[in-house]
């Protein structure tokens, strides 16, 4: 996300798991297959939902195995929910990261009246 609060368009460099890095950016792809790339520590202490896909735990070997092809991958697909519902949901995980300890003032996180309905149902969906 850039600073102003809009999506960032840039892919960032560490998303590709075959380069043998640990994976530091979460792909999200909307209904309408639009990205949006977000850390993926901010993904996971946001979301109880992505942390489930995206957290490995370890195999019988005691190496870190994956349970999710989301955890794999470093991409979360949601097919059911729109693309402006999901940008604000990124909107939202970056705007709690960044207040969650905050001891000023905490400005107001906007959300739009004609998306609200679908916008709650999402996020309870993604428990965050």
């Amino acid at each position: 996300m850039t600073s102003s609060g809009d999506i960032d368009s840039t892919i960032p460099a560490d998303t590709d798991p075959s380069a043998g890095n640990d994976i530091k950016f979460v792909k999200i792809i909307s209904a309408e297959g639009h990205s949006f790339f977000i850390p993926r520590d901010i993904a996971c202490s946001g979301s109880t939902t992505m942390a489930a896909m995206l957290r490995g735990g370890e195999d019988d070997d005691g190496a870190e195995a994956y349970r999710f092809v989301e955890g794999r991958e470093g991409v979360v697909r949601l097919p059911d929910i729109r693309c402006r519902i999901v940008e604000k949901i990124c909107q939202y995980l970056m705007y709690k990261s960044q207040y969650s300890h905050s001891n000023e003032r905490i400005p107001d996180f906007v959300i739009e009246p004609e998306i609200s309905l679908e916008l709650l149902l999402a996020s309870n969906y993604l428990d965050c």
